[in-house]
């Protein structure tokens, strides 16, 4: 393409707004210039959806729930009762911290809190995490320590480096009904912990969950609650059923660890608002979240054929790939569409930073299968101070990174390869707040365009179970060996012995060695291939 062409496609279809000092360039995308006209119908789909979730309307059907998260930020477009529960538990949660800051709540040997270790999972993680990568400042009143898996060494290497610190270790356990077997292990090996260390968990504990209720048109019991009520944690601050967990980041989910952290909660509820209100704007080419969701549909032809690679330029939104990972793939990787027809939709995402990859898969990008689109996020201010000269003429390090993002961008050009720039002026939590809502709002946007939901789930509901009935299974293959014991089987054997049992031998033989290498008095001993390893069971002494 041009210079002119290049030009001209730039200042047509640039989407700038001051009040955020964002802008999205959307130039380097191979779009028709007929793809407004082509998708009219199902961008006024997208209008209408727009307007049916922020009324209310029940977008997850499967589970019969609202999606709120837009009224988490402008509490003013919620119905009455949410917008003064969400005012309530902001409150509550800006308090809460004040009272950990000023030393009024401290731990139970009276020193104040040093660290908090959040147990969560999914977007009860992820959303944390981004926010304290990108937003946490030296000095910071609090460390920030996770829990986000079911791995034991993963679970003793997070708890040890805490050591002795655990004394005046916040711990934050959040899960909407404490039935995520993640969170509740990681709440159990907590506990455990501290029980090994004589220290009190509950007075250390904090639950982030919906509350239990047995009145009313819809019950719901929440483990986690009924359990921090009866131990008396020392506090529970309220999840409502329509925040999901990939857009729980500006809920209680992600505001408490924030705040305790020092981040300005405000600041990135201000900037997530600023953005929805700019992508509520009716007029596909000024609204930057639709002009996203349509950039996404013409690289991939509406089929999510091509990846999406995020290169922030930016240390801070190092993990914003592995965010998007969660927020976009769960959102519009979905089998069926909304009348039932199998389309097998999604668009799969990677990326870690700029300009690291230059040394790591940007080969691949600029010369290798032409299978993606890159979305590149720039923040000009590079840094808050002054910077040294590190070469002739006054150039600095932050001159070789924006080198780097537009060299990256013309050699990916130059060979057929499309790109989106996104740029802000600076590396806030303003700035965080519109990023997340910016992309919240584009998924929401492509799932209308393909006519998917993009607030169900069912792919995360099956792994759940197949999960479940592996454990099952482990159970049943323990209780084989069990009485047998002391005799060394076949996985063949121990399948035949599991009678009417709906598996396969090779999940049998899965389950033994799980138990062979983790659990005590079982044993494998490798013969000349699986069909012939021998697994034994023998009671310790």
């Amino acid at each position: 393409m041009s210079d002119a062409s290049n030009w001209d496609r730039f200042h047509r279809h640039l989407v700038r707004d001051e009040g955020l000092g964002f802008s999205l360039d959307i130039s380097r995308m191979q779009f028709s210039e007929t793809l407004f006209d082509d998708l009219g119908p199902e961008i006024a789909r997208a209008w209408s959806d727009l307007h049916a979730l922020e009324a209310g309307e029940i977008a997850n059907p499967d589970e019969g729930r609202q999606v709120g998260h837009y009224w988490l930020r402008t509490p003013s477009i919620a119905p009455a009762a949410d917008a003064e529960w969400i005012e309530r538990v902001r409150l509550e949660i800006n308090d809460f911290a004040a009272k950990i800051h000023r030393g009024e709540i401290v731990a139970p040997n009276g020193h104040s809190f040093r660290h908090v270790l959040l147990v969560g999972i999914g977007g009860s993680a992820l959303g944390p995490q981004l926010v304290s990568d990108a937003l946490r400042q030296p000095g910071a009143p609090i460390d920030l320590h996770f829990l986000d898996n079911t791995d034991p060494a993963g679970i003793d290497r997070v708890l040890a480096d805490l050591g002795d610190g655990l004394a005046e270790t916040l711990v934050i356990v959040t899960s909407k009904s404490g039935g995520t077997p993640e969170t509740r292990n990681g709440m159990l090996e907590t506990e455990a912990a501290f029980a090994k260390a004589g220290l009190d968990f509950p007075k250390q504990a904090v639950a982030i969950t919906s509350p239990t209720r047995t009145e009313g048109p819809s019950p719901f019991r929440s483990v986690l609650y009924d359990r921090a009520v009866e131990a008396g944690w020392l506090a529970i601050f309220e999840m409502a059923d329509w925040i999901g967990g990939r857009t729980s980041v500006m809920s209680a989910v992600g505001l408490l660890p924030a705040r305790l952290i020092g981040v300005d909660t405000d600041a990135m509820l201000s900037g997530a608002s600023a953005m929805d209100a700019l992508t509520r704007v009716e007029d596909a080419g000024k609204n930057p979240a639709m002009l996203l969701a349509l950039m996404w549909h013409s690289a991939g032809g509406g089929q999510g054929s091509k990846d999406m690679v995020v290169l922030p330029y930016c240390d801070r939104l190092a993990l914003f790939g592995k965010y998007l990972q969660q927020l976009v793939m769960e959102s519009l990787g979905k089998e069926l569409d909304r009348h039932g027809n199998r389309v097998n939709q999604g668009i799969a995402v990677y990326g870690n930073k700029g300009s690291t990859d230059q040394h790591a898969y940007i080969q691949q990008l600029r010369d290798g299968l032409n299978n993606f689109f890159a979305t590149f996020v720039e923040i000009r201010e590079s840094r808050s101070g002054e910077s040294i000269t590190v070469g002739e003429d006054g150039v600095v390090s932050g001159d070789y990174l924006q080198g780097f993002l537009r060299g990256t961008r013309d050699a990916l050009s130059g060979n057929g390869r499309e790109s989106i720039t996104l740029s802000f002026e600076v590396m806030n939590a303003r700035t965080l707040g519109a990023l997340v809502a910016l992309f919240e709002r584009a998924v929401s946007f492509y799932a209308s365009l393909v006519d998917i939901n993009a607030y169900h789930q069912p792919g995360v509901e099956a792994g759940k179970k197949a999960a479940s009935q592996f454990l099952d299974l482990v159970l049943a293959v323990a209780d084989v060996m069990k009485h047998r014991a002391g005799t060394a089987l076949l996985a063949s054997e121990i399948h035949a012995a599991l009678a009417g049992a709906s598996t396969e031998t090779e999940a049998v033989y899965h389950a033994a060695n799980h138990l062979a290498s983790t659990w005590s008095g079982f044993s494998v001993t490798q013969g000349a291939s699986p069909a012939e390893d021998r697994f034994a069971y023998s009671a310790p002494a």
